[in-house]
């Protein structure tokens, strides 16, 4: 197969990572006969620096001409440390996310039976748990209307029917491949958006009569998906809430660095892992790579190409077990791996089926 490639490595621990998601998919092309192209473009903090937009409209351009987007993460201390920025690294990710329409955003939660100790959380409440967070990722509170002075502040948490429905059939479809059981996450209590959301939920239901569907507020699911986190299968909510939950939800894997997702809509497709771009730790080889390099699985995986997605999970796992990880996941006293020693040990799997080099 062939697939152009738009990459973003974006800001701070960004640019090292890709390298590794990169290296595995080269890895990846050469083990099944695939041709990668790629094509790199300015985003975030760098964009800033460099033309002064966080997304270009040239980076735009090289997203709709390709057949993914692989992201790595923009955010940079300059711009998080003065609140008056009118236009920041995260405002070129929004704007992304809109002009490409990548209105569902699709986080899988699992564990890594190695790692259950490495979770603030009671193992035998984490074991076999495996649930898919989808978050709403082009409307609410992050693109409503907004208001600042000195006085006073207001974000609107604004939603329409098409927009409600649609994030909705993506996760009555989700959950009727998995395990056929959708959670619809609101704060229908309070919230007038919440109302719309589950109203039109509830409208929807009978469409999907296999799936089993329950409804949850915000802060109750808040509170589940960490001491109950097997009763998920699909969880589907709306921005902001979203954000918070599936950030929550590192405590499960035991490290955000474990963590891909896919933003699927109306363009091109992009895969990124869950994590922000940890500028403190930039060029210091410290950063974990398995979220990238998970995300570049996903891609594949988007693309039917399911066996090739499963060699990569299958050298994490054997990463994982073999101890090669980077220093916040490692067992005490295990040897000191840093980004390009653990993605270059998962490249080295792949390309040899198994078999790594020492």
């Amino acid at each position: 197969m062939k697939l152009k490639i738009a990459v973003l490595p974006g800001d701070g621990i960004g640019p090292e990572i890709m390298t590794q998601g990169l290296a595995v998919m080269d890895s990846i092309a050469r083990r099944f006969g695939h041709e990668f192209s790629y094509e790199e473009a300015l985003v975030g903090a760098h964009a800033m620096d460099v033309v002064g937009d966080p997304y270009p409209d040239a980076t735009h351009e090289v997203c709709m001409q390709a057949d993914a987007v692989l992201f790595a993460a923009v955010g940079s201390l300059k711009y998080d440390n003065d609140p008056t920025a009118p236009v920041r690294p995260e405002t070129g990710l929004l704007a992304m996310r809109k002009k490409l329409g990548l209105f569902a955003n699709i986080r899988p939660v699992a564990t890594f039976p190695c790692l259950l100790h490495k979770s603030p959380l009671k193992e035998d409440l984490l074991r076999g748990a495996d649930f898919v967070v989808i978050r709403e990722l082009t409307g609410g509170m992050y693109f409503g209307e907004k208001y600042q002075d000195n006085d006073r502040a207001f974000d609107t948490n604004a939603y329409t029917r098409p927009e409600v429905e649609r994030i909705l059939r993506v996760a009555f479809e989700l959950a009727r491949k998995r395990k056929k059981h959708l959670t619809v996450v609101d704060k229908a209590n309070v919230l007038a958006s919440s109302r719309l959301w589950r109203q039109i939920a509830k409208e929807m239901e009978p469409q999907w009569p296999d799936v089993t569907t329950d409804y949850m507020f915000i802060d109750n699911a808040s509170m589940r998906v960490l001491t109950e986190p097997r009763f998920f299968d699909v969880i589907v909510t709306e921005n902001t809430f979203g954000d918070i939950l599936t950030d929550e939800t590192s405590c499960i894997t035991g490290s955000m660095g474990l963590q891909p997702s896919s933003s699927l809509g109306l363009h091109t497709p992009l895969f990124e892992p869950v994590h922000g771009s940890w500028p403190q730790a930039a060029g210091q080889n410290l950063a974990n790579p398995i979220a990238m390099i998970l995300s570049a699985a996903m891609l594949l995986e988007h693309f039917g190409l399911s066996e090739e997605g499963a060699l990569i999970r299958k050298a994490v796992d054997a990463s994982l077990q073999a101890n090669v990880r980077t220093p916040e996941i490692q067992v005490e006293g295990g040897a000191h791996y840093g980004t390009r020693e653990v993605g270059q040990w998962i490249a080295d799997y792949v390309l040899s089926d198994g078999r790594p080099s020492a």
